[in-house]
């Protein structure tokens, strides 16, 4: 139907026939001559239509977003357009043929009309040149990943997307079974036993493009449907498996982006994370740092800070910004109600004017409970220079890193303070679990089928509260893009960590029989890894939103505006699911 893409259209064509497809970007009849910016998937280009030629009275009815087909002749445009890549030509055509009208647009390319009309005209926003960038970035990376494990053995194996619910940490979305009444198949969370199982069962190196499940609240960087790059490995230790993806990203952004990251990454423990960035994947295009202060104010007389200096579970950090002494009152204020949606009580601060002045250099309505010496202390733990402001967080551990953290990384996006790098790195040795407040329990970090770091079932229940896991994550620019572990391949040491985690006997048995089966029978030591191809396709396409690289997104409240969906189904088709809707009240 076409000999040529428009986009593609270049001066070594002068002089040739060409015939192309697209839509109608511009149209403009300026009565002597017609001008149409026709558009595809490459770009776009110019076609004339002169008053002497049977396609000019076509080209004067073609409106916006028309859909054609233009046979014509390559010449040199009179005036070059350096913004596109066709702007050395132009097609004088011959012949127009209108494929198809369009009606008002609800919305024009350059417009923003907000994204909930976005998505109810997916089809329109997804012609966006912009957008047809951000889907073909994606669709480079999938590639090139492809083209990575191809070449190295890796079996692109498909699991089941209809499975058993297993609790991996969110809801599972159920699918009712017609032909078994009352039971439910879920949609999976991951692929993460059926890959196991296949490294029981001898594949040795597998990989999926895999399509993935979460009935969960959602957030800005969340949908209830997502991708990720699933691999697994056997015979193998976690060095192995994170210097084997570090060399798959590394090649992967070369090739797709045209960056090079560093050789070898960062490596952190989840503790010294912690500790400095109040996040477990800090985003090291920031240098700001937490300071630990606690020891400095254990005798001070701010009642806040002592409290929680003495607190075996307390935490008393300073965060010194830069130059942050210009920060207003108001400026002050907005942040402490920032943090405060972290679980702060407060923030306090310490505008430092002049360091060599010792007391009389800084403003801080809590100066006046802390002595000289302290004072200096904190002046000279946090580094401060004149012109800076130190911000205070006490609490519990938890509490002042996620309110330190969060108001870490908001300052310095405010103060611009964020440099303009890719910084990847390794967060390594995470907490085996984490305590559940609310059920009383154990509750594991990552999954409860990670290894622990220690061989022994009775060393692992005797110092539970304090065992680290063979989990990893690997974060760039302050996004957790992949993470993984080496997997339990013990049958004893998978029933203790159940025990641990509250799971009886019976429910282990229920949920997991098939598992702890398969791992009686030789199963090889084995460890594997996920990234989120949604989270690294719009770091690569610099959107915030990992809406803009998937073709048909949710919006956050879990809806498909375009197609209307979830929606009701008749009384009839729910009967023979043998399922009865009970309203909600």
């Amino acid at each position: 139907m076409r000999s040529h893409f428009c986009g593609l259209v270049t001066e070594a064509m002068l002089g040739q026939s060409v015939t192309l497809c697209g839509w109608a970007d511009v149209a403009r009849n300026l009565g002597g001559v017609c001008f149409i910016d026709l558009r595809d998937h490459e770009g776009i280009v110019q076609v004339v239509a002169e008053p002497d030629n049977p396609a000019f009275a076509t080209a004067a009815e073609v409106g916006y977003e028309y859909c054609l087909k233009v046979t014509g002749t390559v010449r040199a445009r009179h005036s070059v357009n350096d913004k596109i890549k066709t702007g050395q030509v132009e097609v004088v055509a011959e012949k127009i043929e209108i494929l198809n009208k369009s009606d008002p647009l609800p919305f024009y390319n350059h417009e923003n009309p907000g994204e909930d009309i976005r998505l109810r005209y997916r089809y329109l926003d997804l012609r966006r040149p912009e957008m047809q960038k951000m889907m073909r970035k994606r669709i480079a990376l999938v590639q090139a990943l492809r083209r990575f494990l191809d070449a190295r053995g890796f079996q692109d194996i498909e699991t089941p997307i209809l499975t058993k619910a297993t609790p991996e940490g969110a809801r599972d979305y159920l699918v009712p079974s017609r032909v078994h009444p009352g039971e439910f198949f879920a949609l999976p969370q991951s692929p993460q036993l059926f890959k196991q199982l296949l490294m029981m069962a001898g594949m040795d190196r597998y990989y999926q493009i895999a399509r993935c499940f979460r009935d969960e609240d959602l957030r800005a960087d969340r949908q209830p449907e997502f991708t990720q790059l699933d691999m697994e490995f056997a015979f193998i230790t976690e060095r192995d498996i994170q210097d084997f993806v570090e060399d798959m990203i590394r090649q992967v952004f070369k090739e797709v982006q045209d960056v090079e990251l560093a050789n070898p990454f960062p490596r952190m423990t989840y503790a010294e994370t912690m500790r400095r960035y109040g996040s477990d994947k800090p985003d090291l295009r920031i240098d700001l740092e937490l300071i630990d202060i606690a020891e400095l104010v254990k005798n001070c007389e701010f009642k806040v800070f002592t409290d929680w200096a003495s607190h075996e579970e307390g935490r008393v950090a300073g965060l010194r910004i830069p130059s942050g002494g210009t920060l207003s009152r108001k400026q002050i204020d907005d942040l402490a109600a920032y943090c405060a949606k972290y679980g702060a009580k407060g923030l306090a601060y310490m505008k430092v004017e002049d360091v060599s002045k010792g007391r009389e250099g800084v403003n801080s309505p809590i100066s006046k409970f802390l002595d000289d010496a302290t004072l200096q202390s904190i002046l000279a733990n946090t580094q401060a220079q004149s012109g800076d402001i130190i911000f205070f967080g006490a609490g519990s551990w938890k509490t002042v890193c996620d309110f330190m953290g969060a108001l870490r990384l908001k300052v310095a996006k405010d103060l611009k303070l964020v440099k303009d790098v890719w910084a990847p790195m390794w967060v390594t040795d995470f907490p085996m679990f984490e305590w559940d407040e609310e059920e009383n329990r154990y509750a594991a970090l990552h999954h409860p089928f990670t290894a622990p770091k220690v061989d022994d079932v009775n060393d692992l229940v005797a110092n539970a509260k304090t065992a680290v896991s063979r989990g990893y994550d690997m974060v760039l620019n302050g996004n957790e893009i992949g993470g993984g572990s080496v997997r339990i391949h013990r049958s004893d040491m998978q029933s203790t960590v159940f025990d641990l985690l509250g799971i009886s006997k019976e429910e282990a048995q229920t949920k997991f029989g098939f598992l702890l089966e398969a791992l009686k029978y030789g199963a090889p030591p084995h460890g594997g890894i996920a990234f989120g191809i949604d989270r690294i396709s719009a770091l690569m396409a610099g959107t915030e939103s990992i809406r803009d690289v998937i073709a048909f997104p949710k919006t956050a409240s879990a809806q498909c505006l375009l197609t209307s969906a979830p929606s009701k189904i008749p009384d009839k088709q729910l009967a023979e699911l043998h399922v009865k809707v009970r309203e909600p009240k």
